[in-house]
């Protein structure tokens, strides 16, 4: 017997970024999974993450509007300013 496919999960779910995080990420639509390997290939490109601090990331130019103006966020505040630019 065949099984029903699987509805998409939370992090396999296709949504669409803001244009503040779609400047990080790309404009099409993606997942939450999807979003947080691109921001965190962006953080390593630009060196982003704090030497003395590995947890926290720096915001530059481009990621201060995704980060609500902060200049810095932990990796886990990171995860809860992307939800809110992914609908």
């Amino acid at each position: 017997m065949a099984q029903p496919p699987k509805k998409p999960n939370g992090l396999q779910q296709v949504l669409k970024p803001s244009p503040a995080l779609a400047a990080v990420v790309g404009g099409s639509e993606l997942s939450r999974g999807d979003a947080v390997s691109k921001i965190w290939a962006y953080i390593k490109q630009h060196n982003l993450q704090n030497p003395a601090n590995k947890r926290e990331i720096l915001a530059d130019a481009k990621l201060k509007p995704v980060f609500d103006g902060k200049d810095k966020v932990s990796m886990f505040e990171m995860n809860k300013h992307l939800a809110k630019h992914l609908k």
